[in-house]
């Protein structure tokens, strides 16, 4: 073994428990804070109200302290990074975007992520087989991989969002016919509301609480839920706190549309989701069909990975147009409403 090569399994190593580590500690933390909401909600439950009082503050304060020396090591080594990310323009987009997946991350340890991942990519490839071209890509896929992941959870934040707001615009409604103001309201909506919109609602009262207008927090909250729905909400909220009006009539027939709007998305996407499948049986049948001649006759398909000069450019202009097949058959059957 060469020493350039004992020193590409050294680093593919590292790389590895360094991504393993990351993971472990993100983990860890998240963990430790369901471990003491549990406990909260189990003695909300007790009847001694005292006790479940007098526990809150020593846990509000431990939780607090240990929050902070987390924050504290966390930060401190990364900061001066994080100040030279934060005030860049692709800085302030993945602020937004994790503000919207909900990950408690700074843009440095996003970074750090992204780094982490190419690394870990490339080093699990090159252990698995040691070809550098393909252990290059499994690392560029790596590097990729905290966007995607981040795109999905923002996805299925912003679907469960819609679905629920619906529902969340009757508890709005009931609220505001009960004879609550609209703050109070949406105290409501944080308390009783399940989860994305728990804590969207959550962030916007205690903006509010801390000095922030009404209408700010509102551009806030749609800033982190990018969904046109809430966007039409949020307008007649403003409006009426300008003219006036009947609030509760008004989201009360906001929700009805939304409602209808949600099923007529679903018979569209029922009516639409033959050509979904076959959008993904032309994309993958070529790919599936190449590894099965790959291993079924590897002198007849192995010239095509073997090549360099020939057979890796077929590879990817075959690639791209099948990606471009599948965006354009995706934008066919994508329909507005």
């Amino acid at each position: 073994m060469s020493n350039q090569e004992l020193t590409i399994i050294v680093l593919a190593i590292g790389g590895t428990l360094a991504l393993v580590l990351l993971a472990a500690a993100i983990y860890l933390t998240r963990r430790e804070n369901n471990l003491t909401e549990a406990r909260l909600l189990e003695l909300a439950a007790t009847e001694d109200r005292s006790l479940f009082e007098d526990f809150v503050q020593k846990e509000t304060s431990e939780e607090k302290e240990r929050v902070s020396a987390i924050d504290a090591a966390r930060t401190s080594f990364l900061a001066p990074f994080n100040n030279a990310l934060a005030d860049r323009k692709f800085g302030k987009t993945w602020k937004t975007k994790l503000a919207r997946a909900n990950l408690k991350l700074t843009v440095a340890e996003f970074a750090v992520a992204h780094v982490l991942g190419a690394g870990g990519g490339f080093a699990v490839f090159y252990l698995l087989s040691p070809d550098v071209f393909g252990a290059t890509i499994a690392g560029i896929i790596g590097f990729f991989a905290p966007r995607l992941y981040v795109g999905r959870l923002i996805s299925q934040r912003l679907i469960a969002f819609e679905t629920q707001l619906p529902d969340t615009l009757g508890l709005w409604v009931n609220a505001l016919r009960s004879g609550y103001s609209v703050l109070q309201a949406m105290e409501a909506i944080a308390r009783d509301a399940p989860e994305p919109t728990m804590t969207e609602f959550q962030r916007v009262v205690k903006e509010v609480q801390i000095g922030i207008d009404v209408p700010d927090a509102l551009d806030h909250l749609l800033e982190r839920v990018e969904s046109p729905d809430l966007d039409l909400v949020i307008t007649a909220v403003n409006i009426q706190r300008e003219v006036g009006g009947n609030l509760a009539e008004i989201l009360e027939v906001i929700g009805s549309t939304i409602r209808e709007r949600i099923k007529l998305k679903g018979e569209i996407r029922v009516l639409t989701s033959q050509g979904r499948i076959t959008g993904y049986l032309i994309s993958f049948l070529p790919i599936g069909l190449a590894l099965f001649l790959n291993l079924a006759s590897p002198g007849y398909m192995g010239l095509l990975f073997e090549n360099r000069t020939c057979g890796w450019p077929m590879l990817g202009v075959g690639l791209a147009l099948i990606g471009i097949g599948t965006a354009v058959i995706q934008k066919i059957v994508d329909i507005e409403i």
